[in-house]
This record gives C-alpha cells, structure tokens and sequence, in this order.
C-alpha cells in the first residue's frame, strides 16, 4: 500500500512538473510547431505555405492594447524590410474577444484594412498556439528560422527598447536578430523582456 502511494505521489509531482514546464513555452534553440489559423482574409494559413521563407517574425499582437498600437507601423516596416529577405512577419491575436471585445475578428479585418498590414494577421480561434509558444504579451515577439525543416527559436522578447517612441529607439533588438541570422551569425541578445498588455484568456 505504501509503496502504490509513493508511486501516486511521484505522479503527481512528475506530472505537475510537466505541466509547469510546458506552460513556460518555448525556449532558445526549441522547435516550433505549424499552425494553421484563419486569417483577415479569411485563409487559412501556416508557416508550411511559404516555401522558400528562411524563417519567420512571429508576433502575437492585437487591436486593443496601446502598445500593440504604438508598434504597428514599426512592424509593418519590419515586414516590408525582411520579408523579401526571407523572414515575414506573421502577426497573432491571442486574446479571446468575450473578454475583449475590441479584439474579435470583424475588427481585426477593420484594423488590418485601417492600417494597410502587408502581412498576414491571424486569429487564434480556441488561444491554442500562444501558450505552445510561452507568448504573455502583446505585443510579443518569436523569431524563428529553418534548419532542416524545422521551426528553431532564435530570439524572444520585445520589438526594441523605446514602445513611446519609435525616434529614441536605441536597441532595435528584433532588426538586430534578423540581421545576425541573415549573415549566419549567432544572434547576440536572445532573450528581452516582452513590455505591452496581458493576454486575455477565460478564467
């Protein structure tokens, strides 16, 4: 009997480890996993689709929150600049719009026309990705590249240092990282700290 009950209790703290663990997302060098969401234009749409893409500016975002707002136009540049280099943005909206209303689909298709978004901005129907990849934020940020096939986290965190203002920008942290990996360097800051609004999910 006692030895049934150390094994249930070794369960138990294997198990709640697990979970911890996998709570904490993704970490430096992980493999990230597809996904296929539904997009503003109603497509669906997963890192597979581009086939010649060397990696991806991957960024969970939405409509709502000011910091999502004030990074807008600088991730539509980053878009325009690396994207033809080989590592689009794609943007997500993690928030579960019953508890933000100003985040539902409809509005993102508004937002998305509104602001002219040259990248795909999709929605996570069911928040089953944001928690794979550890995403806190919005907006927060997940760089990855192609090796072998397969999705490696290279860089996680913030945009840059200044969310207030794009002019007293001094540590362009996700230009920095995309650059490194385009010149096969080791990107050289490959943790920040995510600065924006909390994620909205059902309690």
């Amino acid at each position: 009997m006692k030895t049934l009950q150390k094994i249930a209790g070794l369960l138990v703290v294997t198990l709640f480890a697990f979970n911890t663990l996998s709570a904490q997302g993704y970490k430096i060098g992980d493999q990230a996993t597809d996904f296929k969401l539904k997009g503003v234009d109603n497509k669906m749409v997963s890192l597979a689709d581009y086939k010649d893409a060397k990696g991806f500016i991957i960024i969970f975002t939405c409509n709502h929150c000011p910091y999502s707002i004030a990074y807008e136009d600088r991730i539509i540049a980053l878009d325009k600049k690396y994207s033809a280099l080989g590592y689009p943005v794609v943007a997500i909206n993690p928030n579960d719009p019953a508890i933000e209303p100003k985040d539902s689909f409809e509005l993102m298709i508004k937002r998305a026309k509104e602001k002219g978004f040259t990248f795909p901005y999709l929605f996570d129907d069911g928040q089953k990705i944001f928690p794979q990849y550890g995403a806190t934020k919005t907006p927060h940020v997940f760089i990855v590249k192609r090796e072998g096939g397969k999705n490696i986290v290279k860089y996680i965190g913030a945009i840059d240092d200044n969310y207030k203002n794009a002019g007293d920008v001094s540590k362009k942290y996700v230009e920095d990282a995309v650059d490194a990996l385009l010149a096969n360097r080791e990107v050289e800051v490959k943790n920040t700290v995510a600065i924006g609004c909390s994620i909205k999910v059902k309690k």
